[in-house]
């Protein structure tokens, strides 16, 4: 007989007792604590089950542009979602940046990541190292967060917009401990090149790089030398280009989609999380 059963039948049979005033003995009351007891583990069984079927099988972590809130990126939660449903089971994450001075902007605060002092971003601008680690630092400390919660960094996909998708590719690459489901650079550069080492660990992330050929702020020549820089290095790069300028594109959405659900829902993915 179930255990929902045998709490039904117990149940059943305490309140006909206490209706009818028989429970007056030590035994009923033993067999009314017992009831009580079956509540509890019922309850408690119902409480895990629920928590298993809400329970994420994965993670997102998008970071916003310059000057961007979360909510300009938060979409996505529906949108990607509306193209694979896989991707209905995985936690979305927008960090807010911080709000800084912003050199390009005469020096006056609004969101960043880190400041930026060339306009266009072409190859060779120039980075703010101090900006950039304390942004990955921000970062990490979300990571944390999601591994707290039971997803492991095996199923967390970091990536972003423009700055944010710079301050992924850092975090992805440049640090030591992690390997990452995959990171996402939308519209990017690569930051600190001239420092990049990849371990051994972060050669497994794959990436994926969507940029706009018309691209007049982080220049499309940006998204080539990345690559090239990223795959000397033994990363498995997924480049597309877009016939659009600084900003997203439908296909690119889908190809977001794809790579999302390829790293956190395939066979290797599923073999990975379980290491």
């Amino acid at each position: 007989m179930s255990l929902s059963k045998r709490i039904s039948i117990a149940e059943n049979t305490c309140r006909r007792n206490f209706s009818t005033q028989k429970i007056r003995s030590n035994s009923s009351g033993i067999h009314c604590r017992h009831i009580h007891w079956l509540v509890l583990v019922h309850i408690a069984m119902n409480r895990a089950a629920a928590a298993m079927s809400t329970q994420k099988k994965g993670a997102l972590i998008f970071l916003h542009g310059l000057g961007d809130t979360p909510a300009g990126w938060s979409s996505l939660e529906q949108t990607l979602p509306s193209m694979r449903p896989k991707l209905q089971d995985i936690a979305y994450v927008f960090p807010p940046a911080p709000t800084i001075p912003i050199s390009i902007n005469g020096g006056m605060a609004m969101p960043g990541w880190f400041d930026l002092y060339d306009w266009p971003i072409a190859v060779g601008s120039q980075d703010d190292p101090e900006g950039l680690q304390r942004s990955v630092s921000m970062v990490q400390n979300e990571v944390k967060k999601l591994n707290e919660q039971g997803i492991p960094s095996s199923k967390i996909v970091v990536g972003g917009f423009s700055q944010g998708g710079a301050v992924s590719l850092l975090y992805c690459y440049q640090q030591k401990e992690q390997s990452f489901a995959g990171c996402a650079a939308l519209s990017a550069w690569l930051t600190l090149p001239d420092q990049l080492a990849v371990s051994a660990k972060a050669k497994s992330t794959p990436l994926f790089w969507g940029h706009g050929r018309m691209d007049d702020k982080v220049l499309f020549d940006q998204q080539a030398f990345g690559i090239a820089k990223l795959e000397e290095q033994g990363i498995k790069v997924d480049g597309k280009a877009y016939n659009m300028g600084h900003s997203s594109h439908p296909q690119e959405m889908e190809d977001l989609a794809d790579f999302l659900e390829e790293c956190l829902f395939s066979d290797g993915a599923e073999s990975a999380s379980e290491l």
